[in-house]
């Protein structure tokens, strides 16, 4: 009979417990297969995967896919989320990714202000590949290239990281990423409106001064746009429109009628009515 302290500690054997079921948690819509559905929302996929903690990653995505992730928010440098797991206090859980400086991000602007294609590409919802290379040609590294570049913390009892918490908000994260590339940027400490305003000043030559005379909107001047000032112009007769000008606007005929055109036919009795 094997001594106790040669045995496989209980809570290993121990089969994995149900999580507290949540209403109106986040959930991924990817029902079986791979979460990530792009290149760029993979990259941190691929890094989750590289750290082998086996069945926590199938866990983590039940519970992705359940919606156990009650909120989630991306910061400069940092995703905080809360998961509800067995316990009836949620998980708290952070993902830290270093952000890049003021000077970092002036490089950057720099290069994705030389080419509009850059900018054009992210409003249209897509993460150029060569944008990767972008950075990496300033010295910078747009994604993690292993779990040395994160910081993970979760507040459950689990020993391994990442847990299977962790794991989940990796899931909702990718599909985040998926929906917004911007979101990957804004983790790296610059958001998307400051982007764009920054790319559009510098596209665009010098920066407006903060003391210029800043320029009305045109939604408030909608109203009085196109409105005639007191002129002369203004009580101008109409000019007299031909009364065959329509035959102009209409669609020609696909047939005609030994061999003229319908609209030729027609432009006589026009004018003529036109002259009674």
């Amino acid at each position: 009979m094997a001594r106790m302290s040669e045995r496989t500690p209980w809570w290993r054997d121990a089969p994995p417990s149900r999580p507290r079921r949540v209403s109106g948690g986040i959930q991924i819509h990817t029902a079986r297969g791979s979460v990530a559905q792009t290149w760029w929302s993979a990259r941190f996929i691929e890094v989750l995967e590289s750290l082998g903690v086996g069945g926590r990653l199938a866990r983590g995505r039940t519970y992705a896919r359940a919606g156990q992730t009650l909120d989630l928010r991306v910061e400069p440098g940092a995703v905080v989320a809360r998961v509800q797991g067995t316990r009836p206090q949620p998980y708290r859980v952070r993902i830290g990714l270093r952000t890049y400086g003021k000077a970092e991000w002036t490089a950057v602007e720099q290069a994705l202000a030389d080419d509009a294609w850059y900018a054009a590409a992210l409003l249209a919802g897509r993460m150029p590949p060569e944008i990767e290379q972008l950075f990496a040609s300033l010295g910078l590294a747009l994604f993690p290239a292993s779990g040395h570049d994160l910081s993970m913390d979760c507040s459950c009892p689990d020993y391994a990281v990442p847990c299977k918490h962790l794991a989940a908000v990796f899931y909702v994260l990718a599909e985040r990423f998926d929906a917004d590339p911007f979101e990957i940027l804004a983790l790296r400490g610059r958001d998307r409106e400051t982007l764009l305003a920054n790319l559009r000043a510098r596209r665009g030559g010098t920066a407006q001064a903060p003391d210029a005379p800043q320029a009305t909107p045109l939604a408030d001047l909608l109203d009085t746009f196109f409105v005639a000032g007191p002129s002369e112009a203004s009580q101008l007769p109409p000019a007299p429109t031909p009364p065959d000008a329509l035959l102009d606007q209409v669609p020609a005929f696909p047939i005609e009628v030994r061999g003229h055109r319908v609209v030729d036919l027609l432009r006589p009795a026009y004018r003529a009515l036109g002259d009674g």
